[in-house]
Protein backbone atom coordinates (compact mmCIF):
# COMPACT_ATOMS: atom_id res chain seq x y z
CA UNK A 1 0.00 0.00 0.00
CA UNK A 2 3.00 2.21 1.24
CA UNK A 3 4.87 1.21 -2.18
CA UNK A 4 1.84 2.44 -4.26
CA UNK A 5 1.10 5.29 -2.35
CA UNK A 6 5.02 6.50 -3.14
CA UNK A 7 5.14 6.11 -6.75
CA UNK A 8 4.00 9.19 -9.45
CA UNK A 9 0.77 8.59 -10.80
CA UNK A 10 2.04 10.12 -14.67
CA UNK A 11 5.85 8.34 -14.58
CA UNK A 12 4.78 4.68 -12.39
CA UNK A 13 8.70 3.56 -11.90
CA UNK A 14 9.40 7.00 -10.57
CA UNK A 15 9.02 8.01 -6.47
CA UNK A 16 7.71 10.82 -5.58
CA UNK A 17 10.16 13.16 -3.87
CA UNK A 18 9.19 17.09 -4.00
CA UNK A 19 6.03 19.24 -3.65
CA UNK A 20 5.14 22.10 -5.72
CA UNK A 21 3.44 24.49 -3.46
CA UNK A 22 2.31 26.57 -6.61
CA UNK A 23 0.36 23.86 -8.02
CA UNK A 24 -0.08 22.11 -4.96
CA UNK A 25 0.66 19.12 -6.56
CA UNK A 26 2.95 16.05 -5.84
CA UNK A 27 6.16 15.42 -7.94
CA UNK A 28 8.75 12.96 -9.40
CA UNK A 29 12.16 14.10 -10.75
CA UNK A 30 10.50 14.22 -14.15
CA UNK A 31 7.42 15.96 -13.41
CA UNK A 32 9.71 18.59 -12.32
CA UNK A 33 11.91 18.44 -15.35
CA UNK A 34 9.04 18.43 -17.80
CA UNK A 35 5.96 20.76 -15.42
CA UNK A 36 7.72 22.80 -13.00
CA UNK A 37 10.93 24.21 -13.74
CA UNK A 38 9.70 27.07 -14.04
CA UNK A 39 7.93 27.04 -10.51
CA UNK A 40 8.85 29.24 -7.40
CA UNK A 41 8.30 27.27 -4.57
CA UNK A 42 9.60 23.16 -5.50
CA UNK A 43 10.67 21.85 -2.05
CA UNK A 44 11.10 18.37 -1.00
CA UNK A 45 8.78 16.48 0.83
CA UNK A 46 10.74 15.64 3.86
CA UNK A 47 10.71 19.23 4.17
CA UNK A 48 7.21 19.79 3.59
CA UNK A 49 5.82 17.91 6.31
CA UNK A 50 7.57 20.30 8.41
CA UNK A 51 5.37 22.99 7.76
CA UNK A 52 1.92 21.84 6.93
CA UNK A 53 0.62 19.22 9.14
CA UNK A 54 -2.19 17.04 7.48
CA UNK A 55 -5.78 16.84 9.59
CA UNK A 56 -6.10 13.10 8.52
CA UNK A 57 -9.21 12.74 10.69
CA UNK A 58 -10.89 15.67 8.41
CA UNK A 59 -9.56 13.96 5.23
CA UNK A 60 -10.81 10.45 6.49
CA UNK A 61 -14.66 12.37 6.74
CA UNK A 62 -14.24 13.95 3.18
CA UNK A 63 -12.96 11.08 1.97
CA UNK A 64 -15.71 8.90 3.30
CA UNK A 65 -18.53 11.63 2.08
CA UNK A 66 -17.42 11.44 -1.10
CA UNK A 67 -17.42 7.49 -1.22
CA UNK A 68 -20.79 7.83 -0.59
CA UNK A 69 -21.77 10.54 -2.90
CA UNK A 70 -19.99 8.37 -5.76
CA UNK A 71 -21.64 4.83 -4.15
CA UNK A 72 -25.21 6.61 -4.25
CA UNK A 73 -23.97 8.35 -8.14
CA UNK A 74 -23.38 4.86 -9.32
CA UNK A 75 -26.56 3.19 -7.88
CA UNK A 76 -28.61 5.88 -8.86
CA UNK A 77 -26.98 5.58 -12.92
CA UNK A 78 -27.30 1.75 -12.60
CA UNK A 79 -31.04 2.69 -11.58
CA UNK A 80 -31.07 4.58 -14.69
CA UNK A 81 -29.75 2.14 -17.04
CA UNK A 82 -32.52 -0.32 -16.77
CA UNK A 83 -35.07 2.59 -16.20
CA UNK A 84 -33.87 3.48 -19.94
CA UNK A 85 -33.93 -0.38 -21.01
CA UNK A 86 -37.68 0.01 -19.33
CA UNK A 87 -38.23 3.54 -21.08
CA UNK A 88 -37.05 2.38 -24.11
CA UNK A 89 -39.53 -0.88 -24.71
CA UNK A 90 -42.34 1.52 -23.93
CA UNK A 91 -41.33 4.22 -26.47
CA UNK A 92 -40.76 1.49 -29.26
CA UNK A 93 -44.80 0.38 -28.09
CA UNK A 94 -45.42 4.29 -28.10
CA UNK A 95 -44.17 4.42 -31.89
CA UNK A 96 -46.17 0.95 -33.05
CA UNK A 97 -49.17 2.54 -31.53
CA UNK A 98 -48.65 5.77 -33.50
CA UNK A 99 -48.14 4.11 -36.52
CA UNK A 100 -51.12 2.00 -36.25
CA UNK A 101 -53.15 4.72 -35.53
CA UNK A 102 -52.19 6.53 -38.75
CA UNK A 103 -52.49 3.37 -40.50
CA UNK A 104 -56.24 2.97 -39.14
CA UNK A 105 -56.75 6.71 -40.16
CA UNK A 106 -55.56 6.38 -43.63
CA UNK A 107 -57.91 3.08 -43.88
CA UNK A 108 -60.92 4.84 -42.90
CA UNK A 109 -60.04 7.78 -45.20
CA UNK A 110 -59.75 5.04 -47.94
CA UNK A 111 -63.12 3.64 -46.87
CA UNK A 112 -64.74 7.46 -47.19
CA UNK A 113 -62.91 7.98 -50.42
CA UNK A 114 -64.00 4.48 -52.11
CA UNK A 115 -67.44 4.66 -50.91
CA UNK A 116 -67.66 7.67 -53.31
CA UNK A 117 -66.03 6.29 -55.61
CA UNK A 118 -68.46 3.87 -55.47
CA UNK A 119 -71.71 5.90 -55.10
CA UNK A 120 -70.52 8.07 -58.00
CA UNK A 121 -70.13 5.37 -60.10
CA UNK A 122 -73.38 4.06 -59.54
CA UNK A 123 -75.04 7.45 -60.14
CA UNK A 124 -73.50 7.67 -63.74
CA UNK A 125 -74.48 4.42 -65.00
CA UNK A 126 -77.81 4.97 -63.67
CA UNK A 127 -78.05 7.86 -65.79
CA UNK A 128 -76.69 6.56 -69.17
CA UNK A 129 -79.04 3.45 -68.81
CA UNK A 130 -81.94 5.87 -68.48
CA UNK A 131 -80.01 8.02 -71.49
CA UNK A 132 -80.12 4.98 -73.59
CA UNK A 133 -83.69 4.19 -72.47
CA UNK A 134 -84.87 7.57 -73.76
CA UNK A 135 -83.15 7.25 -77.03
CA UNK A 136 -83.78 4.19 -77.66
CA UNK A 137 -87.54 4.63 -77.09
CA UNK A 138 -87.57 7.97 -79.36
CA UNK A 139 -85.69 6.01 -81.90
CA UNK A 140 -88.22 3.00 -82.17
CA UNK A 141 -91.10 6.09 -82.38
CA UNK A 142 -89.10 7.94 -84.77
CA UNK A 143 -88.98 4.21 -86.88
CA UNK A 144 -93.05 3.39 -86.63
CA UNK A 145 -93.48 6.84 -88.03
CA UNK A 146 -91.51 6.65 -90.47
CA UNK A 147 -92.98 3.08 -91.98
CA UNK A 148 -96.24 4.68 -91.93
CA UNK A 149 -94.97 7.77 -93.76
CA UNK A 150 -93.44 5.91 -96.35
CA UNK A 151 -96.69 3.35 -96.44
CA UNK A 152 -98.97 6.48 -96.56
CA UNK A 153 -97.45 8.56 -99.26
CA UNK A 154 -99.04 8.80 -102.81
CA UNK A 155 -102.19 6.96 -101.64
CA UNK A 156 -104.41 10.39 -101.46
CA UNK A 157 -105.59 9.71 -97.59
CA UNK A 158 -105.08 14.03 -96.85
CA UNK A 159 -106.34 13.33 -93.16
CA UNK A 160 -104.29 10.64 -92.16
CA UNK A 161 -101.23 11.82 -93.97
CA UNK A 162 -101.81 15.35 -91.77
CA UNK A 163 -101.94 13.45 -88.84
CA UNK A 164 -98.74 11.49 -89.68
CA UNK A 165 -96.75 14.53 -90.42
CA UNK A 166 -97.91 16.86 -87.34
CA UNK A 167 -96.88 13.76 -85.73
CA UNK A 168 -93.11 13.41 -86.96
CA UNK A 169 -92.70 16.49 -86.40
CA UNK A 170 -93.28 16.44 -82.51
CA UNK A 171 -91.17 13.50 -82.53
CA UNK A 172 -88.74 15.24 -84.54
CA UNK A 173 -88.52 17.93 -82.17
CA UNK A 174 -88.53 15.95 -79.08
CA UNK A 175 -85.47 14.21 -80.17
CA UNK A 176 -83.76 17.38 -81.08
CA UNK A 177 -84.89 18.62 -77.91
CA UNK A 178 -83.30 15.72 -76.26
CA UNK A 179 -79.80 15.53 -77.79
CA UNK A 180 -79.61 18.86 -77.39
CA UNK A 181 -79.71 18.48 -73.82
CA UNK A 182 -77.75 15.42 -73.55
CA UNK A 183 -74.72 16.89 -75.44
CA UNK A 184 -72.20 14.05 -76.49
CA UNK A 185 -68.98 15.84 -77.12
CA UNK A 186 -67.10 14.42 -73.89
CA UNK A 187 -67.34 10.70 -72.89
CA UNK A 188 -68.33 10.64 -69.52
CA UNK A 189 -65.74 8.92 -66.93
CA UNK A 190 -64.82 9.84 -63.32
CA UNK A 191 -62.36 12.23 -61.82
CA UNK A 192 -59.60 12.02 -58.89
CA UNK A 193 -58.75 14.74 -57.42
CA UNK A 194 -55.61 13.53 -54.70
CA UNK A 195 -55.71 15.46 -51.30
CA UNK A 196 -52.30 16.30 -51.97
CA UNK A 197 -51.50 18.04 -48.31
CA UNK A 198 -51.34 14.54 -47.47
CA UNK A 199 -48.63 13.15 -49.29
CA UNK A 200 -47.08 16.35 -49.38
CA UNK A 201 -47.12 16.49 -45.40
CA UNK A 202 -45.43 13.59 -45.00
CA UNK A 203 -42.61 14.09 -47.38
CA UNK A 204 -41.95 17.39 -45.40
CA UNK A 205 -41.71 15.30 -42.22
CA UNK A 206 -39.11 13.36 -41.65
CA UNK A 207 -39.77 11.20 -38.46
CA UNK A 208 -42.47 9.99 -36.32
CA UNK A 209 -41.71 12.32 -33.37
CA UNK A 210 -38.79 13.61 -31.67
CA UNK A 211 -36.83 11.50 -29.60
CA UNK A 212 -35.17 13.44 -27.09
CA UNK A 213 -33.25 12.67 -23.71
CA UNK A 214 -36.00 13.75 -20.60
CA UNK A 215 -32.77 15.10 -18.57
CA UNK A 216 -31.57 17.14 -21.35
CA UNK A 217 -35.67 18.62 -22.25
CA UNK A 218 -35.71 19.32 -18.54
CA UNK A 219 -32.99 21.09 -18.38
CA UNK A 220 -33.76 23.33 -21.42
CA UNK A 221 -37.59 24.16 -20.04
CA UNK A 222 -37.16 24.05 -16.75
CA UNK A 223 -37.60 27.21 -15.07
CA UNK A 224 -38.87 26.26 -11.55
CA UNK A 225 -39.73 29.71 -9.95
CA UNK A 226 -42.14 30.66 -12.89
CA UNK A 227 -45.10 31.28 -11.12
CA UNK A 228 -48.42 28.96 -12.49
CA UNK A 229 -52.10 30.99 -12.68
CA UNK A 230 -55.10 28.88 -12.05
CA UNK A 231 -57.29 29.69 -15.40
CA UNK A 232 -59.87 28.00 -15.43
CA UNK A 233 -61.83 25.00 -12.81
CA UNK A 234 -63.76 22.74 -13.98
CA UNK A 235 -65.85 19.70 -12.66
CA UNK A 236 -65.95 15.88 -13.81
CA UNK A 237 -68.07 13.14 -12.04
CA UNK A 238 -66.07 10.30 -11.76
CA UNK A 239 -68.59 8.05 -10.41
CA UNK A 240 -69.52 5.12 -12.01
CA UNK A 241 -72.50 2.79 -11.44
CA UNK A 242 -70.80 0.10 -9.08
CA UNK A 243 -69.76 2.72 -6.69
CA UNK A 244 -71.79 2.63 -3.46
CA UNK A 245 -70.71 5.93 -1.77
CA UNK A 246 -69.97 9.39 -3.02
CA UNK A 247 -66.59 10.02 -4.55
CA UNK A 248 -63.52 10.88 -2.25
CA UNK A 249 -60.42 11.72 -4.68
CA UNK A 250 -57.84 11.67 -2.44
CA UNK A 251 -54.61 11.33 -5.50
CA UNK A 252 -54.24 12.12 -8.60
CA UNK A 253 -51.81 11.22 -11.56
CA UNK A 254 -51.28 12.24 -15.36
CA UNK A 255 -50.27 9.84 -17.64
CA UNK A 256 -48.30 11.21 -20.90
CA UNK A 257 -50.70 9.48 -22.82
CA UNK A 258 -52.78 12.13 -21.23
CA UNK A 259 -54.98 9.85 -19.26
CA UNK A 260 -55.51 10.78 -15.64
CA UNK A 261 -55.87 8.21 -13.07
CA UNK A 262 -57.66 8.88 -9.13
CA UNK A 263 -57.50 7.07 -6.34
CA UNK A 264 -61.28 6.73 -4.87
CA UNK A 265 -61.02 5.99 -1.31
CA UNK A 266 -64.27 5.23 -0.20
CA UNK A 267 -65.09 3.03 -2.63
CA UNK A 268 -62.08 1.58 -2.92
CA UNK A 269 -61.03 2.15 -6.40
CA UNK A 270 -58.62 3.28 -8.65
CA UNK A 271 -60.36 4.58 -11.59
CA UNK A 272 -58.56 6.00 -15.09
CA UNK A 273 -60.19 8.79 -17.17
CA UNK A 274 -59.66 9.92 -20.68
CA UNK A 275 -59.10 12.83 -22.05
CA UNK A 276 -62.62 13.97 -21.67
CA UNK A 277 -62.56 12.54 -18.20
CA UNK A 278 -64.74 10.07 -18.24
CA UNK A 279 -63.85 6.77 -16.71
CA UNK A 280 -62.37 4.85 -19.43
CA UNK A 281 -61.54 1.67 -16.90
CA UNK A 282 -61.14 1.14 -12.99
CA UNK A 283 -59.71 -1.62 -10.62
CA UNK A 284 -60.54 -2.57 -6.95
CA UNK A 285 -57.91 -2.66 -4.47
CA UNK A 286 -58.89 -4.90 -0.68
CA UNK A 287 -57.57 -1.25 1.32
CA UNK A 288 -58.80 2.59 0.85
CA UNK A 289 -56.12 3.87 -1.65
CA UNK A 290 -54.55 7.44 -1.21
CA UNK A 291 -51.51 8.62 -2.25
CA UNK A 292 -50.51 7.65 -5.95
CA UNK A 293 -47.37 8.28 -8.11
CA UNK A 294 -46.10 7.52 -11.55
CA UNK A 295 -43.41 5.23 -11.81
CA UNK A 296 -43.29 4.59 -15.70
CA UNK A 297 -45.24 5.99 -18.55
CA UNK A 298 -47.84 2.95 -17.92
CA UNK A 299 -47.72 2.70 -14.62
CA UNK A 300 -48.09 3.89 -11.11
CA UNK A 301 -48.24 2.89 -7.42
CA UNK A 302 -50.42 3.25 -4.62
CA UNK A 303 -50.07 3.57 -0.90
CA UNK A 304 -52.99 2.41 1.21
CA UNK A 305 -52.85 1.88 4.75
CA UNK A 306 -49.55 -0.23 4.99
CA UNK A 307 -48.93 -1.06 1.39
CA UNK A 308 -47.98 -0.34 -1.97
CA UNK A 309 -50.28 -1.50 -4.84
CA UNK A 310 -48.41 -1.34 -8.61
CA UNK A 311 -50.93 -0.95 -11.32
CA UNK A 312 -50.31 -1.23 -15.12
CA UNK A 313 -52.08 0.16 -17.98
CA UNK A 314 -52.46 -2.40 -20.48
CA UNK A 315 -54.61 -2.49 -23.85
CA UNK A 316 -56.49 0.56 -22.38
CA UNK A 317 -57.43 -1.53 -18.88
CA UNK A 318 -56.38 -1.11 -15.40
CA UNK A 319 -55.11 -3.93 -14.25
CA UNK A 320 -53.17 -4.89 -10.38
CA UNK A 321 -49.52 -5.69 -10.31
CA UNK A 322 -47.14 -6.59 -7.56
CA UNK A 323 -48.05 -5.25 -3.57
CA UNK A 324 -45.44 -4.40 -1.94
CA UNK A 325 -45.99 -4.82 2.29
CA UNK A 326 -44.53 -2.48 4.36
CA UNK A 327 -43.95 -2.53 8.19
CA UNK A 328 -44.97 1.33 9.03
CA UNK A 329 -48.75 3.22 7.88
CA UNK A 330 -48.34 4.72 4.35
CA UNK A 331 -49.31 8.04 4.16
CA UNK A 332 -47.85 9.47 0.87
CA UNK A 333 -45.83 8.42 -2.24
CA UNK A 334 -43.24 9.30 -4.84
CA UNK A 335 -41.01 8.11 -7.12
CA UNK A 336 -37.88 9.59 -9.08
CA UNK A 337 -35.76 6.77 -11.20
CA UNK A 338 -36.00 3.59 -9.61
CA UNK A 339 -36.39 5.30 -5.71
CA UNK A 340 -39.48 5.22 -3.92
CA UNK A 341 -39.89 7.50 -0.95
CA UNK A 342 -43.43 6.51 1.54
CA UNK A 343 -44.03 8.53 4.03
CA UNK A 344 -45.45 7.22 7.07
CA UNK A 345 -47.17 10.26 8.98
CA UNK A 346 -44.32 10.53 11.61
CA UNK A 347 -41.25 9.33 9.19
CA UNK A 348 -39.50 9.32 5.66
CA UNK A 349 -38.75 6.38 4.46
CA UNK A 350 -36.52 5.36 1.16
CA UNK A 351 -37.48 2.12 -0.58
CA UNK A 352 -36.21 0.74 -3.86
CA UNK A 353 -38.85 -1.10 -6.71
CA UNK A 354 -39.06 -4.49 -5.18
CA UNK A 355 -39.89 -3.12 -1.16
CA UNK A 356 -36.13 -3.12 -0.01
CA UNK A 357 -36.33 -0.68 2.76
CA UNK A 358 -33.02 1.55 1.80
CA UNK A 359 -33.08 4.56 4.89
CA UNK A 360 -35.22 6.15 7.33
CA UNK A 361 -34.44 9.32 5.86
CA UNK A 362 -36.47 11.73 8.15
CA UNK A 363 -38.28 11.49 11.13
CA UNK A 364 -40.87 14.08 13.49
CA UNK A 365 -42.78 12.10 16.24
CA UNK A 366 -44.12 15.01 17.78
CA UNK A 367 -47.22 14.97 15.77
CA UNK A 368 -48.93 11.62 14.13
CA UNK A 369 -49.27 13.84 10.61
CA UNK A 370 -45.91 15.81 11.41
CA UNK A 371 -44.69 13.71 7.89
CA UNK A 372 -47.53 14.01 5.92
CA UNK A 373 -47.50 13.76 1.74
CA UNK A 374 -44.23 14.11 -0.39
CA UNK A 375 -43.31 14.88 -3.75
CA UNK A 376 -39.84 14.85 -5.43
CA UNK A 377 -38.23 17.85 -7.69
CA UNK A 378 -37.79 16.56 -11.22
CA UNK A 379 -33.99 16.23 -11.06
CA UNK A 380 -34.01 14.16 -7.64
CA UNK A 381 -32.44 16.52 -5.49
CA UNK A 382 -35.29 17.87 -3.26
CA UNK A 383 -37.87 16.15 -1.52
CA UNK A 384 -40.62 18.11 -0.26
CA UNK A 385 -43.17 17.00 2.89
CA UNK A 386 -46.19 18.60 4.21
CA UNK A 387 -46.23 18.29 8.46
CA UNK A 388 -50.10 18.57 8.27
CA UNK A 389 -50.59 19.47 12.25
CA UNK A 390 -47.98 22.33 12.29
CA UNK A 391 -48.88 24.10 9.03
CA UNK A 392 -45.69 23.88 7.33
CA UNK A 393 -43.47 22.65 4.36
CA UNK A 394 -40.18 21.18 4.49
CA UNK A 395 -37.78 20.54 2.18
CA UNK A 396 -35.16 17.45 2.44
CA UNK A 397 -31.98 16.26 0.40
CA UNK A 398 -32.28 12.51 -0.59
CA UNK A 399 -30.13 12.22 2.16
CA UNK A 400 -32.83 13.53 4.53
CA UNK A 401 -30.69 16.26 5.80
CA UNK A 402 -33.30 19.25 6.57
CA UNK A 403 -32.80 21.98 3.98
CA UNK A 404 -35.53 24.49 5.06
CA UNK A 405 -38.83 24.74 6.53
CA UNK A 406 -41.75 27.07 5.69
CA UNK A 407 -44.87 28.39 6.99
CA UNK A 408 -46.91 31.21 5.46
CA UNK A 409 -50.56 32.45 7.05
CA UNK A 410 -52.03 30.74 3.68
CA UNK A 411 -50.99 27.64 4.11
CA UNK A 412 -53.45 26.06 6.85
CA UNK A 413 -53.29 22.45 7.77
CA UNK A 414 -51.30 21.58 3.97
CA UNK A 415 -52.29 18.17 2.58
CA UNK A 416 -50.85 17.61 -0.94
CA UNK A 417 -47.67 18.79 -2.52
CA UNK A 418 -46.81 18.19 -6.02
CA UNK A 419 -43.76 18.87 -8.21
CA UNK A 420 -44.52 19.76 -12.01
CA UNK A 421 -42.33 18.18 -14.38
CA UNK A 422 -40.65 21.84 -14.71
CA UNK A 423 -39.83 22.20 -10.94
CA UNK A 424 -42.84 24.78 -9.55
CA UNK A 425 -44.04 23.41 -6.16
CA UNK A 426 -47.47 23.80 -5.62
CA UNK A 427 -49.02 23.14 -1.90
CA UNK A 428 -52.59 22.51 -1.38
CA UNK A 429 -54.21 24.03 1.90
CA UNK A 430 -56.46 21.53 3.62
CA UNK A 431 -57.83 24.20 6.09
CA UNK A 432 -59.10 27.14 3.03
CA UNK A 433 -58.75 24.58 0.19
CA UNK A 434 -56.00 27.17 -1.69
CA UNK A 435 -53.46 26.35 -3.55
CA UNK A 436 -50.19 28.22 -3.02
CA UNK A 437 -46.72 27.73 -5.34
CA UNK A 438 -43.31 27.67 -3.43
CA UNK A 439 -40.15 28.83 -4.80
CA UNK A 440 -38.07 25.26 -5.79
CA UNK A 441 -36.04 25.88 -2.61
CA UNK A 442 -39.40 25.62 -0.45
CA UNK A 443 -38.31 29.03 1.47
CA UNK A 444 -40.98 31.74 -0.31
CA UNK A 445 -44.21 31.80 -1.51
CA UNK A 446 -43.98 32.58 -5.06
CA UNK A 447 -48.07 32.41 -5.70
CA UNK A 448 -51.62 31.92 -3.80
CA UNK A 449 -54.96 30.77 -5.97
CA UNK A 450 -57.85 33.77 -5.19
CA UNK A 451 -59.98 30.68 -6.09
CA UNK A 452 -61.22 28.09 -3.56
CA UNK A 453 -61.51 24.41 -4.54
CA UNK A 454 -64.83 22.73 -3.74
CA UNK A 455 -64.19 19.46 -1.63
CA UNK A 456 -65.78 16.30 -2.86
CA UNK A 457 -66.17 16.85 -6.37
CA UNK A 458 -62.79 18.85 -7.55
CA UNK A 459 -60.06 16.88 -8.60
CA UNK A 460 -56.88 18.86 -7.64
CA UNK A 461 -53.37 17.84 -7.18
CA UNK A 462 -54.51 15.92 -3.79
CA UNK A 463 -57.85 16.35 -2.39
CA UNK A 464 -58.10 17.21 1.29
CA UNK A 465 -59.74 14.05 2.55
CA UNK A 466 -62.41 13.98 5.30
CA UNK A 467 -62.66 14.79 9.05
CA UNK A 468 -62.06 11.74 11.03
CA UNK A 469 -65.62 10.43 12.85
CA UNK A 470 -65.39 12.61 16.51
CA UNK A 471 -67.76 14.55 19.38
CA UNK A 472 -66.83 18.02 19.01
CA UNK A 473 -68.34 18.46 22.59
CA UNK A 474 -64.55 16.24 23.30
CA UNK A 475 -62.70 19.66 21.88
CA UNK A 476 -65.13 22.03 24.39
CA UNK A 477 -64.92 20.06 27.53
CA UNK A 478 -66.43 21.53 31.15
CA UNK A 479 -67.30 19.86 34.34
CA UNK A 480 -70.29 20.73 35.03
CA UNK A 481 -71.13 21.03 31.23
CA UNK A 482 -72.00 24.61 31.09
CA UNK A 483 -71.25 24.72 27.12
CA UNK A 484 -73.77 23.00 24.25
CA UNK A 485 -72.15 22.74 20.87
CA UNK A 486 -74.49 23.00 17.98
CA UNK A 487 -73.39 22.13 14.25
CA UNK A 488 -76.02 24.92 12.11
CA UNK A 489 -76.70 24.67 8.38
CA UNK A 490 -75.99 27.99 6.63
CA UNK A 491 -77.35 26.15 3.59
CA UNK A 492 -79.11 23.27 2.53
CA UNK A 493 -77.52 20.17 3.38
CA UNK A 494 -77.79 17.49 0.79
CA UNK A 495 -75.39 14.27 -0.39
CA UNK A 496 -74.26 15.99 -3.28
CA UNK A 497 -72.79 18.81 -1.92
CA UNK A 498 -72.09 16.77 1.30
CA UNK A 499 -73.89 16.85 4.53
CA UNK A 500 -72.92 15.53 7.66
CA UNK A 501 -73.06 11.18 8.16
CA UNK A 502 -74.42 10.36 11.90
CA UNK A 503 -74.77 6.94 13.97
CA UNK A 504 -78.00 6.98 15.21
CA UNK A 505 -77.77 6.98 19.35
CA UNK A 506 -74.47 7.18 19.63
CA UNK A 507 -74.76 10.48 21.95
CA UNK A 508 -75.90 6.89 24.68
CA UNK A 509 -72.18 6.10 24.27
CA UNK A 510 -70.87 8.50 27.11
CA UNK A 511 -68.52 11.72 26.54
CA UNK A 512 -64.97 12.02 25.77
CA UNK A 513 -62.81 15.05 26.80
CA UNK A 514 -60.12 16.02 24.83
CA UNK A 515 -56.25 17.14 27.36
CA UNK A 516 -53.05 18.51 26.69
CA UNK A 517 -50.46 15.88 27.26
CA UNK A 518 -47.89 17.52 29.01
CA UNK A 519 -46.17 14.51 30.19
CA UNK A 520 -45.45 13.80 26.54
CA UNK A 521 -42.58 11.04 26.20
CA UNK A 522 -40.96 11.01 22.81
CA UNK A 523 -42.96 9.42 20.09
CA UNK A 524 -46.57 10.22 21.40
CA UNK A 525 -48.90 13.57 20.30
CA UNK A 526 -49.25 15.99 22.39
CA UNK A 527 -52.73 15.86 23.36
CA UNK A 528 -54.79 12.85 24.65
CA UNK A 529 -58.65 11.77 24.88
CA UNK A 530 -60.16 10.42 28.26
CA UNK A 531 -63.32 9.53 28.99
CA UNK A 532 -65.51 6.03 26.91
CA UNK A 533 -63.50 4.99 23.91
CA UNK A 534 -66.39 5.23 20.95
CA UNK A 535 -64.32 6.69 18.35
CA UNK A 536 -63.28 3.65 16.48
CA UNK A 537 -66.65 3.14 15.19
CA UNK A 538 -67.54 1.21 11.24
CA UNK A 539 -67.56 3.06 8.05
CA UNK A 540 -71.15 1.30 7.65
CA UNK A 541 -72.61 2.34 10.96
CA UNK A 542 -72.99 5.73 9.84
CA UNK A 543 -76.27 7.17 7.90
CA UNK A 544 -76.72 9.76 5.87
CA UNK A 545 -78.41 13.16 7.63
CA UNK A 546 -78.97 15.57 4.97
CA UNK A 547 -80.97 18.65 6.72
CA UNK A 548 -82.80 21.96 5.45
CA UNK A 549 -80.91 25.49 5.70
CA UNK A 550 -81.06 26.28 9.68
CA UNK A 551 -81.09 22.76 10.52
CA UNK A 552 -79.00 21.79 13.64
CA UNK A 553 -76.61 18.82 15.30
CA UNK A 554 -76.26 18.67 19.13
CA UNK A 555 -71.97 18.41 19.37
CA UNK A 556 -72.72 14.91 21.76
CA UNK A 557 -73.09 13.27 18.75
CA UNK A 558 -70.62 11.37 16.80
CA UNK A 559 -70.35 12.51 13.61
CA UNK A 560 -68.06 12.65 10.47
CA UNK A 561 -68.39 14.38 7.20
CA UNK A 562 -67.25 10.77 5.27
CA UNK A 563 -69.15 11.56 2.27
CA UNK A 564 -67.58 14.66 1.84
Amino acid sequence: MEDSLLKCDVHKENKLETFCQDHQQLCCSVCVLLNHRQCCSVIFISDSVKKMSPDMRHLSINLQTILDELNKFKSTQEASIQYVDVSYSEKLQEIQDLRNKLNAALDVQEKTTMKELDEIRSTLQTTLKNDLDNCSRLKDELKQISEAVNVLYDKGKKEIEFIAYIKCLEKIQESKTYLKKNRVDVQSSIIFKANIAFEKYLFEQERLGMIVDSMQSLRLKMNPDQMMTVKRISEYSVRISSDTRSNSGIGVCCLPSGQVIVTDSYNKKVKMLNEQYHVSSHCDVPCSPEGICQITSSEVAVNSYKDVQFISVINGQLVNGRKVQLQHAACGIAHHQGSLYVTSGSALYHYTLDGSLLKKLYEDTGYYDSVFKCAVSPDGDRIYVTNNSQHKLITLATDGTLISTFKDPKIQSPWGVHATPSGQVIVVGAGDNSLIQVDHEGKNKLAASQRRLKVGKHLAINNIGHVIPHQDSAFLFTDPMRLVCFWIALEDATLENGCLWFIPGSYKLGERRMVRNHKKEPGQSGIVFRGEKNSKHNDDDFVDGPVKKEGHAAGLIPRSDIEN
